[in-house]
């Protein structure tokens, strides 16, 4: 192709025909310059094409995430709903200044001792946020909202954190100060051990005993509903995320 623009380029040159090679001229830089921004064009489209195949990696990726951290959330929702009816059954125990079932007083004890902490599963969004490169989500419909989860994660830490103050200092200390821990484990255990009245009297007749299993009442009725909040957060990325993918479904 070079060598045929040469030739004419030479014979227009040859005949003396100036104007004519100007015209030629004018019409070779023209396709040289429609050729470059076609080659960039080109360039553009697989580029965008790239980094739309990288989103919705990504986008799949966060669902996954949303769908076990959904999961997650409706175990720990049971967890906690069954802690808040065992510390019912304390505080009834406790003011009825007798136990009638030393099993399931035990059993409901150890349970509000041994309750968990909450991680949420979100190690894509972590990704994206710690590298930088969340911009490259394009819906910003759903990176406020995975922000706006962001967020309500870190309250349902902070709610933790409160209670976890509350239990170290009318929870934990009672217990540790006021009672031998040794049947109660024992019989969490499954070991046979009988136990008696006069070694919880002790406990029970210590205020911060009650105080913190009301607390239990009042703030794991708070974590579960940060929780609930957390599942319909969850619930409404997955539709936006659904509704992205759908539309490049091949």
């Amino acid at each position: 192709m070079a060598r045929i623009f040469n030739s004419i380029r030479r014979r227009l040159l040859t005949q003396n025909r100036f104007t004519h090679y100007l015209v030629y001229a004018t019409g070779e830089i023209v396709l040289v310059v429609v050729g470059i921004l076609i080659a960039l064009q080109l360039n553009t489209d697989k580029d965008l094409r790239k980094a739309r195949s990288t989103e919705l990696n990504y986008l799949r990726n966060i669902k996954s995430d949303l769908l076990a951290n959904k999961d997650k959330v409706n175990d720990f929702l049971t967890l906690r709903t069954n802690c808040i009816g065992a510390a019912q059954r304390v505080i009834a125990q406790i003011d009825a200044g007798t136990v009638t079932d030393w099993k399931t007083l035990n059993t409901d004890m150890i349970a509000i001792f041994d309750w968990k902490r909450y991680y949420p599963i979100n190690y894509t969004v972590e990704e994206l946020l710690n590298s930088g490169s969340l911009a490259q989500l394009s819906n910003d419909s759903i990176k406020t909202s995975l922000l706006v989860l962001e967020s309500l994660y870190k309250q349902a830490k902070a709610e933790e954190d409160h209670f976890r103050f509350d239990s170290e200092e009318i929870i934990y200390k009672p217990v540790y100060e006021l009672m031998d821990l040794g049947p109660s484990l024992d019989v969490h255990m499954g070991k046979d051990v009988v136990l008696q009245q006069k070694d919880f009297d002790p406990y029970f007749a210590d205020v911060r005993v009650k105080n913190g299993f009301l607390m239990v009442l009042v703030e794991f009725s708070t974590m579960n509903a940060q929780l609930k909040e957390i599942a319909e957060m969850c619930d409404r990325l997955i539709a936006m995320i659904d509704g992205e993918l759908e539309m490049h479904r091949p």
